[in-house]
């Protein structure tokens, strides 16, 4: 089968539809109920830590279903009606019941059906890689960069739509429901022609975790995931109050995934003459250098911060692109079903969320840090420390655990 039989713009545009679906989740859905219904932030806070922890424990089960799918096509239809659903409910319909309770529910369909896709996603681009000339890589490059463009697109939209619509939000979530359409038909032959995989159950956990470079993988995946989980959760309260830049957020935010969107195909094609491991290694010091540089900031600093935030941007551009072609690369090594691996993948990713979610805003509260209003310095300096400093510890942390694994570092993973 030649390269030109696999879709790689269906892999993109569905991608894009996957990540312009998770970006609501953790940016506009929360100030849009404060804004429109009045809920308050704390109770919004519980409810999506909540939410994380059952997101992170049903990952593996749903990989598991996944992977004993028979009519993969009709699921992934189903999940995108579902997630489509989700969407319009959260944005465009007038809570029926308390809106706190609504947006539980709404955001609860939301991530069971995003999960689902996700796993199945990446695990169809696992069996259908070998047919793509350049294999995961190339494929990852077209996925991740397409997912890249969703995010800057969900990022700007809403905002953009507000010059032309009384309700932006209800406008976003219809184009989104547009965009679900169309992908999930780009992608309706990728699905049967991966083909369902063995019957498997919490047996296919065994080979997975049993494989050395696989576990070291999972937990390099975890401890990647980390910074990215650290500095989004704080990256509000540091725009705002250490630089005091309120309202610069959504620019440097655009920034920040329009550099990644940029970089993922050069650091695949750097992947395939120099090899994947060694790139990925190359961009994790990128971002430790780039986090270092956050820590001498002061107020009024942006544009230095702007450009750390274009250079770490560069840097996810890799994390997301190489990181899961040697896991995918790896699995279809040791598993017949990849959807089970990638539902640990999974796992470990939203895990790296709920931690942060649940620890790092207390600890800021515990050294005094209060959100808009005036702080001490010793508040602003830890704020610091958790934003930048962090971050450079575990980028390290994983970079040294991605240095110790053996993996074969080839052009064509």
């Amino acid at each position: 089968m030649i390269a030109r039989q696999v879709p790689l713009g269906a892999y993109a545009l569905f991608a894009a539809l996957l990540a312009s679906a998770g970006l609501p989740i953790y940016m506009h859905a929360p100030k849009f109920y404060v804004d429109a219904y009045g809920v308050g932030l704390p109770a919004l806070g519980v409810v999506l830590f909540g939410l994380r922890l059952v997101d992170v424990v049903q990952d593996p089960l749903l990989g598991m279903l996944a992977g004993r799918l028979r009519h993969r096509g009709f699921a992934a239809a189903v999940a995108a009606a579902l997630l489509a659903a989700a969407m319009v409910g959260l944005f465009a319909v007038v809570p029926p019941v308390a809106p706190l309770l609504w947006f539980a529910l709404t955001l609860a369909l939301l991530f069971s059906a995003f999960s689902f896709l996700t796993i199945l996603f990446y695990a169809t681009g696992v069996q259908r890689a070998k047919d793509v000339q350049g294999s995961h890589l190339r494929l990852a490059a077209w996925r991740e960069t397409g997912g890249l463009i969703g995010i800057c697109v969900a990022a700007v939209a809403p905002v953009a739509l507000g010059a032309w619509l009384s309700q932006p939000f209800a406008g976003f979530a219809v184009g989104f429901l547009v965009l679900a359409a169309v992908a999930t038909i780009a992608m309706h032959s990728e699905w049967q022609a991966a083909g369902a995989g063995p019957d498997i159950g919490l047996n296919a956990l065994r080979p997975v975790l049993a494989d050395g470079p696989a576990r070291r993988l999972l937990l390099v995946a975890l401890m990647n995931a980390a910074p990215v989980a650290v500095s989004s959760t704080l990256f509000l309260f540091f725009v705002d109050a250490r630089l005091s830049a309120a309202g610069a957020e959504g620019p440097l935010l655009l920034l920040f995934f329009a550099c990644a969107a940029l970089a993922a195909p050069i650091w695949s094609a750097l992947a395939r003459k120099f090899g994947a491991k060694k790139m990925l290694l190359t961009a994790m010091g990128l971002s430790i250098v780039a986090f270092a540089g956050a820590v001498t900031l002061q107020a009024g600093d942006v544009a230095l911060f702007a450009v750390i935030c274009a250079a770490s941007g560069a840097a996810v551009g890799a994390d997301m692109t190489l990181l899961p072609a040697l896991f995918a690369h790896r699995m279809a090594q040791i598993v017949p079903e990849a959807s089970i691996g990638f539902g640990l993948w999974s796992f470990v990713n939203k895990a790296a969320l709920a931690v942060a979610a649940i620890a790092l805003l207390p600890l800021l509260g515990a050294f005094g840090f209060q959100s808009g209003s005036e702080n001490t310095e010793s508040a602003l300096w830890a704020l610091t420390v958790l934003y930048a400093a962090l971050p450079c510890v575990l980028k390290a942390c994983a970079a040294l655990l991605l240095l110790m694994t053996s993996l074969e570092d080839i052009q064509d993973v």
